[in-house]
């Protein structure tokens, strides 16, 4: 039997305008939100692993999201792609420079209830949580996770520092109860704008790491990315340090810079976490797993959307 590694997030059909795009008049569209994450996992994951979508996609896009996956090699969309009465997520991106961006979400896929996501995570034996739209899971059913899921647990945290959707762009905002959310990951991912909305100053790494989770990655768009880790912990059977009981040990951090790459950024920092944490599941160590993350971040900036994503990855 193969390893399981679930991706959880939310399908959204994006359209992008980039300064190109918006010189040009015409966006560019494609799959986005969850897709970048499956494409990534799939084209990083280990040998002997499968790859297990979770999403609930409204009623109206479901078999195109089906498809999408079908087009991914290793990636299973039958057991824990459902169907959803609404209507499906659509996000509009508007560049203002070549990095930063406004988001307009429209759509109302409702967050899964730890009732319908239980048996669909039963069987995994490592879970990367993507907050595409922020609207997931609430808090609650995430505390449900954390206390009955034993793999390892991954989370990009980013939309949830997004308010919610309405009939301007979304704004940053920060995030309620903060605490309670990282505690329920062995590991957090946010990018700098992110980190800065929780703790200002140099040691908001290490205040989000007294909250609970074990590993703090904090992505710096084109200058590449910091880790914060806790050595001194035993490895479980897939190799991540084990962040439940035990000594916290000392915390470790270390910045890891990368070579700019052009193109379009959208979907970079979902490629970057899926990698990362599936090239840590294959035992690439950190070193190793930052820069296959690196690597595929920079591959990902010359193509758009994710119709070939995966096989630009390979």
């Amino acid at each position: 039997m193969p390893l399981r590694l679930g991706i959880l997030g939310t399908f959204v059909w994006d359209r992008i305008w980039t300064l190109e795009d918006q010189a040009a008049g015409r966006a560019f569209e494609s799959w986005g939100g969850v897709a970048y994450s499956l494409a990534a996992a799939a084209a990083a994951r280990p040998q002997g692993w499968q790859v297990v979508a979770v999403a609930r996609v409204g009623e109206d896009l479901v078999e195109e999201a089906r498809a999408f996956c079908a087009t991914l090699p290793g990636v299973d969309a039958e057991a824990a792609v459902v169907a959803a009465p609404e209507a499906n997520n659509r996000v509009e991106l508007r560049y203002t420079d070549d990095a930063r961006r406004g988001e307009r979400l429209t759509g109302g896929v409702e967050a899964w209830t730890w009732e319908e996501l239980a048996p669909r995570v039963a069987g995994l034996d490592a879970l990367y949580v993507n907050y595409v739209t922020g609207f997931e899971m609430g808090l609650e059913a995430t505390e449900r996770l954390r206390a009955s899921f034993a793999g390892p647990l991954y989370s990009d945290l980013h939309s949830l520092f997004l308010g919610c959707p309405g009939a301007g762009t979304r704004q940053m905002r920060h995030l309620p109860e903060w605490e309670r959310w990282a505690a329920c990951f062995d590991a957090v991912q946010l990018n700098d704008d992110e980190l800065r909305m929780l703790a200002p100053g140099p040691d908001a790494a290490r205040v989000l790491m007294d909250a609970g989770p074990r590993v703090v990655a904090v992505t710096h768009g084109a200058e590449g990315a910091s880790l914060l880790r806790r050595d001194g912990t035993p490895a479980d059977p897939l190799g991540w340090p084990a962040g439940r009981g035990g000594a916290p040990g000392r915390a470790a951090g270390r910045r890891y810079p990368s070579n700019p790459a052009a193109g379009d950024p959208t979907g970079c920092g979902d490629v970057w976490g899926a990698t990362f944490f599936a090239s840590l599941l294959g035992g690439r160590g950190w070193d190793g797993a930052v820069a296959a993350a690196h690597s595929a971040a920079a591959r990902k900036m010359g193509v758009r959307g994710t119709s070939r994503l995966y096989e630009h990855l390979r």
